[in-house]
């Protein structure tokens, strides 16, 4: 049995966007209405596994900011937080970062 030897590709073939990893996605949470903070912190610490203290500074910055970026990772992985939070009854979204 063989190995399959090495191959050069011509860089000027090379599509750019096949060779640069994705750009990483982030799930944000937002403010609401509803859901008491102590929940929120709460959820950030089940879903996630974030400790306590993390938890308690993410739900703050969702508070008093009215947003925060809570995970970020793939487009796929980041469509499953926002699912799992819509799950929990958090209002929550992806974007591309920047």
């Amino acid at each position: 049995m063989s190995a399959p030897s090495p191959v050069e590709v011509d860089p000027g073939l090379v599509d750019e966007t096949s060779t640069v990893p994705s750009t990483p996605w982030v799930t944000i949470v937002w403010d609401d209405p509803v859901n008491l903070m102590n929940y929120v912190a709460f959820v950030f610490q089940r879903h996630f596994g974030y400790d306590k203290r993390k938890a308690e500074r993410l739900m703050l910055q969702v508070h008093e900011e009215g947003r925060s970026a809570v995970s970020s990772g793939t487009r796929e992985e980041m469509e499953r937080d926002v699912q799992a939070m819509h799950e929990y009854g958090l209002w929550a979204t992806l974007e591309r970062q920047e």
